[in-house]
């Protein structure tokens, strides 16, 4: 058997390279157009669109009123009356951070008010420990819907509306349909009318409402941002499968995330009684779909896991600066209405337009 011969080497090589390209290869830049410089800034910072309407509204307000809406007292005044708002909305926005949504904020806020006021006038208790047991009522609802969302499965949607229906009734059967007058509360427990208490600042007038709104939104704004639990939330609000797989615990994320929204609907039927003065079951009907203005016009994603607390109360103060300044200018509330449903519709559009953007 004769040996296999060598293949003759090729000595030709040289010459294929040598007409070829000496370029040193390069990427390609992918310059990115104004408008999508614009678009990935909006992503990274959910709240922008939220302020920069907001600084509008009250540009063009301020120069068609002049100083009878650029005053002290009409800008405050928009606080006082967003203070509600802005506190359940930010019960919302951590629900719907998780792709969930919670129609019952706003009966679980009236019913927390309710037996705040009905445990001091009905059985006697002390003011303190009325306020305590309202807070454990609203932290009792959130809690339930928290089971039935992570632990049977149902959806936030069908369970947020039929825990709705039941706190609203519960509501009007505990309380009997009665009102707690203000004259009554003020002389018996006046730290139920603690945050519709008044100070100056020079020609502003706040409430101690405005103010728990705004520490509220500052802490939430924190624990969001720069603790785990905040980094958890966005993450079972992106993908509860991916947050899963790396660790996190989604059901006792939820549970957590509703129980929590409870714990600040409580707070704010606390407000409420300082803002009307009174105890009433009928108080806060359209807190639910007021909230949900809020957290949308804010900038918060619907589909979870993008936004900003500061942007919801951005949003609230929006639909406030409209609703003012539309009564100064003397038109009909319903253009409030009209004008604040289109803002809804744009903000939905933008926040799909903005998703597009690459991170």
């Amino acid at each position: 058997m004769s040996d296999p011969t060598a293949a003759a080497p090729h000595h030709d090589y040289e010459k294929v390279l040598k007409d070829s390209s000496t370029e040193i290869a390069s990427f390609d830049a992918n310059e990115r157009s104004a408008v999508q410089k614009f678009r990935h800034f909006l992503h990274t910072s959910p709240s922008a669109v939220s302020l920069i309407v907001l600084i509008i509204s009250l540009l063009i307000f301020g120069s068609l009123l002049g100083t009878k809406f650029f005053s002290a007292f009409s800008l405050t005044l928009i606080l006082q009356q967003v203070a509600i708002t802005g506190i359940v909305g930010a019960a919302q926005t951590l629900v719907i951070m998780t792709a969930g949504i919670d129609l019952s904020v706003g009966a679980m806020m009236v019913l927390s008010s309710v037996v705040m006021g009905q445990f001091v006038f009905r059985y006697g208790l002390p003011p303190e420990i009325a306020i305590l047991c309202g807070f454990g009522v609203g932290a009792l609802c959130g809690y339930i819907n928290g089971v039935l969302v992570a632990r049977m499965k149902l959806p936030p949607f069908i369970v947020t509306l039929g825990m709705w229906q039941i706190v609203l009734a519960t509501n009007f059967l505990y309380s009997a349909n009665e009102t707690i007058r203000s004259q009554d509360i003020e002389t018996t427990a006046p730290i139920l009318q603690f945050f519709g208490s008044t100070f100056r600042i020079g020609g502003a007038v706040f409430t101690y409402g405005v103010i728990a709104m705004v520490l509220l939104v500052a802490f939430l704004w924190y624990v969001l941002n720069h603790t785990p639990w905040g980094r958890h939330l966005y993450a079972v609000g992106d993908d509860p499968d991916a947050a899963e797989l790396s660790g996190v615990n989604v059901k006792r994320m939820l549970i957590s995330v509703y129980t929590m929204s409870g714990l600040i609907c409580a707070l704010a039927g606390w407000a409420l009684i300082g803002r009307i003065g009174s105890v009433s079951p009928t108080a806060g009907q359209f807190a639910n779909i007021e909230s949900i203005t809020a957290v949308v016009i804010g900038g918060i994603s619907l589909f979870g896991g993008r936004g900003s607390v500061l942007g919801m109360m951005f949003g609230a103060l929006i639909v406030g600066v409209f609703s003012l300044g539309l009564r100064l200018l003397g038109t009909d509330v319903q253009w409030t209405y009209l004008l604040i449903g289109v803002l809804i519709i744009v903000a939905v559009a933008v926040d799909q337009w903005i998703r597009k953007a690459s991170v």
